[in-house]
């Protein structure tokens, strides 16, 4: 943590305390008390006292000590250390130096909401439980929580676009960071997969739909899924072995020029080489083998209409 940056922050030591914060986050509700940074004079000391609410303590600068319950543990900078509702703590610059704290105080309260994703809802139950156990015991801020520290006093002072949303992804990622200090188990809850030969398909066809008017070839759309070509001619046949790469760019081709000839009175020769033919010779074979008529016949035929 720069210097510079935590005394500009000392400075304005509670502006996010000012915002009225709360997040829901899968069945959970997640009030904000306190967000500040304060600074402990040399030999300064904070008597035992007890919170109704989780508190995150993180040290940015300076060393002291902490007694958790009956237990005393040294402090330095870049550690951390968790008190929930009800745990005794007192804490203590050292006699020469200073200590300065980040201080996160949140409620956290379920709440059932209908329609949540269910991952994001077993994440966060997954996250409740586990800072529910959290041991009594600083740590090192190994997954640097207190970046998002800074970046939510960043934003909030700059008021940049967005900065209530900014500052309220920055109050769950402390929680994660907290947990993940601690934790050394698996995952207990996975997160969505995707079926990848659908998913290519799919961004394939997004691809040639937003870009068929251009050159475009099976080896320059496999570039933008970085796969090789043949791997993009098995993924469109796996998902339809009636429409090769060049029968779907056709398709997307000719109803182009079916809503031209419909809506514009454009030429063939100009609709054919806006919509990704040569010329009009070969969108004549084309337009004729897909649809059983030619183009002028296609467009009087929509004109009676």
């Amino acid at each position: 943590m720069k210097a510079t940056s935590l005394n500009e922050m000392l400075e304005k030591s509670d502006i996010l305390e000012r915002l009225d914060i709360t997040i829901p986050w899968g069945h959970y509700e997640i009030r904000v008390l306190r967000f500040h940074v304060i600074s402990f004079a040399a030999g300064k000391s904070i008597d035992f006292h007890n919170h109704a609410e989780y508190e995150f303590h993180f040290i940015p600068r300076g060393k002291g000590k902490v007694i958790l319950g009956d237990q005393a543990f040294s402090l330095s900078e870049g550690m951390f250390y968790l008190t929930g509702p009800g745990v005794m703590h007192y804490q203590e610059a050292e006699a020469k130096e200073a200590m300065d704290e980040f201080c996160l105080h949140v409620d956290i309260t379920y709440k059932f909401r209908s329609g949540i994703d269910p991952f994001e809802a077993a994440e966060s139950k997954e996250c409740m439980e586990k800072l529910s156990q959290l041991p009594l015991v600083p740590t090192y801020d190994s997954h640097q929580a207190m970046d998002c520290f800074m970046e939510a006093y960043k934003v909030c002072d700059a008021k940049s676009i967005g900065y209530y949303t900014s500052i309220r992804q920055q109050v769950i990622s402390i929680l994660l960071k907290s947990v993940r200090a601690y934790d050394t188990g698996k995952v207990g809850t996975e997160a969505p997969s995707r079926d990848m030969t659908t998913h290519r398909y799919q961004y394939a066809l997004q691809y040639i739909e937003a870009n068929y008017s251009a050159n475009l070839t099976l080896e320059n759309v496999a570039e933008k899924l970085n796969i090789s070509s043949r791997q993009l001619q098995r993924v469109f046949n796996y998902s339809d072995p009636q429409k090769s790469f060049s029968r779907v760019l056709e398709d997307i081709r000719i109803q182009a020029v079916c809503r031209k000839l419909v809506e514009t009175d454009m030429s063939i020769e100009q609709i054919a080489h806006a919509e990704g033919f040569s010329n009009s010779s070969y969108l004549h074979v084309v337009f004729r083998k897909c649809k059983g008529m030619t183009p002028a016949a296609y467009r009087r035929a929509k004109q009676i209409k």
